[in-house]
């Protein structure tokens, strides 16, 4: 014989009950401040950032805690004092934490300057849409974000197949990859029913839909490269808010993109 047949360890559910907690209580939290609007929209969002911020740092610097405080809290004073001006000078504060926090760490210099920058203007991307073009804007860009993941897993891990970008995201297929777009595609259908949306919010959800994918591989790739498997653990059972943010902010820097590019006064809904 074998051994004894193993039995059945109850315990083995204490990380899925802890993650459903987890993200119950971020889900409560994240979607009354995208409805509340207003400062406290504001507030979730230079938290996540600030955090973020550290996250960045304590991943090259892990034996310097202190400085990446002093990175995050002065990454949630650049946030919330570029929301008193309007001058496109202030966007130049943006700088700031970028520059300093790749001058004091050691080594990764230029990753901590891009993905610390990379961060804050996806932030104030996420803080403009929902100022400028209100909660449908926001709504349409959780939901592309949130049905790319949720419908990318299910269908990625049903059919496998091959890897889509393996060096980087050795667990993403091409079948979750492809699966996510058709799930933002139909969410991009269901909000040209339900608002006065054309057919082009069709395409830019699954446009969208593959910058958030982009979003969660480069911070995969960020974390491959420090040797690291969560960006920190401060999430029971999810990890950091980099981990779970990674495919939003990746959505933000592209709407932000287009915003900009082609100065979309907002889409009618």
């Amino acid at each position: 014989m074998s051994g004894p047949i193993p039995q059945n360890d109850p315990g083995k559910w204490d990380d899925l009950t802890i993650r459903i907690a987890s993200s119950a209580a971020m889900l409560v939290v994240g979607a009354a401040a995208v409805i509340l609007g207003g400062v406290w929209f504001q507030i979730v969002v230079i938290f996540a950032v600030a955090v973020m911020i550290w996250e960045i740092w304590m991943m090259i610097a892990s034996d310097q805690p202190t400085m990446g405080m002093i990175l995050a809290a002065m990454t949630a004073s650049v946030l919330s004092g570029m929301l008193t001006h309007e001058s496109a000078w202030i966007l130049l504060l943006f700088l700031v934490v970028p520059i300093g926090g790749a001058y004091l760490v050691k080594h990764e210099r230029l990753y901590f300057f891009c993905f610390a920058f990379a961060v804050q203007v996806a932030g104030w991307g996420l803080l403009t849409f929902r100022m400028d073009y209100g909660f449908i804007w926001i709504l349409w860009l959780v939901c592309v974000v949130v049905a790319t993941d949720v419908f990318g897993y299910l269908i990625g891990r049903t059919m496998g197949g091959p890897k889509f970008w393996p060096k980087v995201s050795p667990k993403k297929t091409w079948s979750g990859t492809v699966g996510g777009w058709v799930a933002a595609g139909l969410i991009g259908v269901l909000f040209t029913l339900l608002t006065k949306a054309g057919m082009t919010i069709i395409v830019l959800s699954v446009v969208l839909s593959f910058a958030s994918q982009m979003g969660d591989i480069m911070e995969s790739a960020f974390k491959r490269r420090m040797k690291v498997k969560d960006s920190s653990t401060l999430i029971p059972g999810h990890g950091g808010l980099f981990d779970r943010f990674d495919a939003l902010l990746g959505a933000s820097l592209f709407m932000l993109l287009i915003a900009s590019t082609f100065n979309v006064p907002g889409v009618n809904f």
